[in-house]
């Protein structure tokens, strides 16, 4: 028992002498005045913590690309947040998405994830580019250089694109998108620390030397993770599958556990000196500030 105690308290003081870490937040665009509400209360709960910037999802076919500017342009009005608004290849025509483009920048907004998008027929479809537009994101990412001097993000996948012949070409198109002007990139979720790590150093042995910031979900639905999981090729460990079993009826144990989970794979990170972290907040808030409070993020003076 004492040697349990003394371990305890050599993790807690360990954990004190971290740093702490940068975060941002991923949102999604509401689509019933409920998920309006919960997302407003969500930012409000979230900003406090001064986030490094939110992001808004813009629909994998580009099918809330009004919603997607609708937030933004709210998020610029009502918070001092730096916002990163999606921006997919899908389509739309060359003018189309530069016309986007440029009415975010006129709005002040500096950053955006550059993204390829799903086919507009839906995830699993065959992604056929639109003739005048975008075809790739690294099309996607030289184009929006060549507008204005955005800071652009781009997607990276530790366990590789679903879509990808090999993990070898999924790197080699990251590295054309850094090429093509991209300034960091935001991963897809993953469970496996091991996956991420042997991922980094993959893409420093292609060249890469940009950041590439592993995104966080915390999620307390195993199910609705399998079917996230299934379209972005993210493995599920055992013992993921183990830690909610029998826990369909217990959601305060399930939401325990999935903050425990996150906790743990961002000081597993921060072991290997990673200090940045994209959490998908689901447009939730609680998880995610229990998981910032734990590692010692507190609100900073409000945000107006």
């Amino acid at each position: 028992m004492f040697q349990g105690a003394h371990e305890l308290r050599a993790q807690r003081q360990a954990t004190s002498s971290r740093p702490v870490p940068k975060v941002s937040f991923e949102f999604f665009p509401p689509s019933t005045p409920a998920i309006e509400e919960t997302l407003w209360k969500s930012v409000a709960r979230l900003k406090t913590l001064a986030p490094e910037f939110v992001s808004v999802t813009y629909g994998a076919d580009g099918s809330t690309r009004d919603n997607t500017h609708r937030v933004i342009k709210a998020l610029g009005e009502q918070t001092a947040i730096p916002t990163m608004p999606h921006l997919t290849c899908v389509d739309a025509s060359r003018s189309e998405v530069d016309e986007v483009a440029d009415s975010y920048w006129k709005m002040g907004v500096k950053s955006i994830m550059a993204l390829r998008g799903d086919p507009a027929s839906g995830a699993g479809s065959v992604y056929t580019p639109k003739p005048d537009g975008y075809h790739y994101a690294a099309d996607l990412v030289a184009g929006l250089k060549r507008q204005h001097d955005f800071r652009i993000g781009v997607a990276a996948y530790p366990e590789t694109h679903p879509e990808a012949p090999s993990a070898h070409f999924d790197i080699d198109n990251l590295k054309r998108k850094f090429d093509a002007g991209a300034d960091f990139a935001i991963s897809q979720f993953f469970f496996s620390t091991e996956a991420y790590l042997r991922f980094r150093d993959r893409c420093v042995l292609a060249g890469i030397d940009k950041p590439i910031i592993p995104g966080i979900l915390p999620v307390t639905n195993f199910n609705t993770l399998k079917r996230f999981a299934g379209a972005c090729g993210t493995d599920l460990p055992k013992w993921l599958s183990d830690s909610f079993e029998g826990l369909d009826n217990d959601a305060e144990t399930r939401q325990l556990i999935a903050a425990n989970i996150a906790i743990e794979q961002v000081l597993a990170l921060q072991n290997e000196g990673v200090n940045d972290f994209h959490f998908y907040t689901l447009n939730r808030a609680e998880l995610c500030y229990a998981v910032c409070h734990s590692l010692g993020i507190r609100p900073a003076v409000e945000m107006v």
